[in-house]
């Protein structure tokens, strides 16, 4: 399905009666989108939403399995507008949101699908889960120039830490179960990362509800929402694995030529499962086993 403009879908689809969660890839180039989408559809994502240009192509064999929106990735605030047009439209639902070249990792992902995962984080009363974006690259820049290669990933087993999310509403005070997360390349290259990006927590997976709003630092106007875990116990997290920070870092005349290679002593290969993040800490199971 292909439509012109994300109004022409909302008018023409009811994306408030699907019983399984819906997916929105937004699509800033065609660098592993085709794999993106798949991964996510794997997943176990009932609608699958990509909105990309309308000069992009899409494999043939995705063309009837998605919704496709003709959008412009350009523009100021693109994502959290789309997604919270997307929200008003489907109060209820559970939703997700992620770029192309990255792939949504949660807690026994190869055997559980997403709709499980979500009910079972409804029964403990959560509408929203805190994701990490984990930057993955290439190793060999000579043979990967854009520092994506799915055969040769790597990601950082360390120099990941938080730090308290003070609100400047409440005399600098920490926020109640908030944190800002920060690690991989975002912090080694720092210098080439404005201040306000450098962070890596995301609320990637959310139920939609009348009058929710994502801003554009990937938080929501519901506090609620911001959290880690609720008061009693720790709740399920999960983990991005993303290409996004390596590619635009190798994309950007100002820092691809202080770049060599991305790989360092902490450097570890990627291996495209759940256990790797849920032994380096990166992800939670709660009480979901």
């Amino acid at each position: 399905m292909h439509f012109n403009s994300l109004s022409a879908c909302l008018s023409k689809t009811d994306l408030a009666k699907g019983k399984l969660p819906l997916a929105m890839i937004f699509a800033e180039d065609t660098v592993e989108l085709d794999t993106t989408i798949r991964h996510h559809q794997h997943s176990g994502f009932g609608t699958v939403l990509v909105f990309m240009a309308d000069i992009m192509p899409l494999a043939p064999d995705l063309q009837d399995s998605v919704i496709r929106i003709d959008y412009d990735m350009t523009a100021v605030d693109a994502v959290p507008n789309a997604v919270n047009r997307v929200i008003d439209a489907a109060p209820g639902r559970w939703m997700f949101y992620c770029y192309n070249a990255e792939y949504l990792f949660y807690p026994f992902c190869e055997t559980r699908t997403v709709g499980e995962l979500l009910a079972f984080h409804t029964e403990e009363r959560r509408e929203s889960m805190l994701t990490y974006v984990v930057d993955l690259y290439a190793a060999d820049l000579s043979r990967y120039p854009n520092a994506v290669s799915l055969d040769q990933a790597y990601l950082d087993k360390s120099g990941y830490y938080a730090l308290a999310r003070n609100d400047p509403a409440n005399h600098n005070y920490p926020k109640e179960r908030q944190l800002d997360f920060f690690g991989g390349l975002r912090w080694r290259y720092e210098e080439h990362v404005p201040a306000a990006r450098r962070k890596i927590d995301r609320i990637s997976l959310f139920r939609a509800k009348p009058g929710l709003e994502l801003s554009a630092d990937h938080t929501f106007s519901d506090e609620e929402y911001n959290t880690y875990a609720c008061p009693w116990h720790n709740n399920l997290t999960a983990a991005l694995a993303s290409f996004r920070t390596a590619k635009a870092l190798k994309k950007n005349p100002g820092s691809t030529f202080d770049i060599r290679t991305f790989t360092w002593h902490n450097s570890t290969p990627f291996e495209w499962h759940s256990r790797q993040f849920l032994d380096m800490g990166l992800m939670e199971p709660g009480q979901w086993f």
